[in-house]
């Protein structure tokens, strides 16, 4: 049988085995309670990053540089920390570090933001880390049970997990416009205590997914034989992924969708939305945002099977938001009129629609190809995101709008270049072991 064939199997069940199928462990649950949990905890805290510089001025900007920072490094030593936990240990712990930061902002100052940035670091990766490894364990777990196409269910969840992650933005801005509106004095203050509530909630709920199986066997955190194990491997565990070409040729568009993001908040957001449509409208420009790459991030992940589709629907992601760009760069220009408040929509819907892409297909695309070191990969995938995320926070007030959008045009050619390599490279490689 032709191994492409293989790779791009439907989602069906083993006709002569549908009894013993069917008794198979459902991992969809806890799919379902992962995503509500994030959703619950980020709508508060993206709600609350986007007013930080607002709220805080420059104590909110630096917070937020030195928090990414922090990411950055701490990503590095995430997937020891992971191994060691456990999944489930590293996503509940994780949920603490995003707690303290938003409850820092009742008071503040250098003295409560810094430290809530620094150990938010820590936190955010990881939650991150643990959420990749969770995920792409459960959803092999589920293909194996239920004896179908791996590359299916790994699509499938992270397109679920990525769609309801995205609406944050939806209810997180939501909220905001509610309670903000009057603009009466304590108000941000209920704000931020709401979102402590409803994060309290979604920690909540993180409790009640089940543990990964093996994980109760891991080495518990006391152990010395099992912590100076990982210390000593610790070097390894961080440089081993860079010496994987495919990793080398993946580098590129991890680090190209967190510019993408960052562009979104730091620089789309204040120099496109807010002068054509006003402070107003940039809520409603988030929203659509959100709403697109919800809806991209759900039809995305149910349309991949293997590396070739993930081939096709990355490349048309990068096209989408390249064109963005492109428009940015040679042909737009502030208007009046419905024009002028339609336009930033539309972009605001094509840059969301790019983001559901490259969350789902990255996910789906380091689940498959580096089923033995999930932990270091997703790892890698957050320095890079974080890495770029700080670097746009930073150089932002210091370079034009113009300079921007070259950078980004630039890295979306770069990174999609460097993909297709990769494509070209492995993908024979990668059905014949499928």
């Amino acid at each position: 049988m032709d191994s492409r064939n293989d790779e791009e199997a439907p989602l069906v069940l083993v006709s002569g085995e549908d009894r013993k199928v069917r008794a198979g462990k459902s991992y969809t649950r806890d799919v379902h309670m992962l995503s509500i949990s994030f959703l619950l905890i980020f709508l508060a805290f993206g709600a609350a990053q986007n007013l930080e510089t607002t709220i805080n001025k420059d104590l909110g900007t630096i917070s937020l540089g030195i928090l990414y920072v922090s990411f950055m490094f701490c990503s590095m030593v995430a997937s020891l920390v992971v191994r060691l936990m456990g999944s489930k240990n590293a996503l509940i712990l994780g949920t603490s570090g995003y707690w303290l930061f938003v409850a820092a902002n009742l008071k503040p100052s250098w003295i409560t933001m810094v430290p809530a940035s620094l150990y938010l670091g820590f936190a955010a990766s990881i939650i991150w880390v643990g959420q990749g490894t969770y995920l792409t364990s459960i959803a092999r777990s589920h293909a194996k049970d239920h004896n179908v196409h791996e590359g299916s269910i790994i699509g499938v969840f992270n397109g679920e997990f990525w769609a309801v992650f995205a609406c944050h933005q939806l209810f997180g801005n939501l909220i905001t416009l509610t309670l903000l509106k009057d603009g009466k004095e304590g108000s941000t203050t209920l704000l931020l205590l709401v979102f402590l509530l409803i994060m309290t909630f979604g920690t909540i709920l993180m409790f009640f997914i089940r543990k990964i199986d093996g994980e109760d066997g891991k080495e518990p955190v006391g152990s010395s034989m099992g912590l100076v194990d990982s210390l000593v491997s610790l070097p390894r565990m961080i440089i081993t992924p860079l010496l994987d070409v495919r990793m080398l040729l993946i580098v590129p568009l991890l680090a190209y969708s967190g510019l993408q993001q960052a562009f979104v908040w730091a620089e789309f957001t204040k120099e496109i939305v807010t002068p054509a449509i006003g402070v107003s409208g940039v809520g409603g420009a988030m929203a659509v945002y959100g709403a697109l790459d919800a809806v991209c991030s759900i039809t995305a992940g149910r349309f991949t099977s293997g590396l070739s589709s993930i081939t096709f629907i990355v490349s048309g992601g990068a096209v989408a938001q390249a064109s963005v760009f492109l428009w940015l760069l040679l042909g737009y220009r502030t208007t009046s009129g419905v024009l002028g408040t339609v336009y930033p929509l539309v972009m605001a819907a094509v840059l969301g629609i790019g983001d559901g892409i490259l969350n789902t297909q990255i996910s789906a695309l380091l689940a498959l190809l580096f089923k033995h070191d999930t932990e270091g990969a997703f790892a890698q995938l957050k320095v890079w995101q974080s890495a770029s995320i700080a670097i746009v926070f930073f150089l932002s007030p210091y370079i034009s709008l113009q300079a921007m959008v070259i950078v980004m045009l630039v890295m979306v050619c770069v990174s999609l270049l460097s993909f297709l390599v990769l494509a070209l490279k492995v993908e024979s490689v990668f059905t014949r072991d499928e």
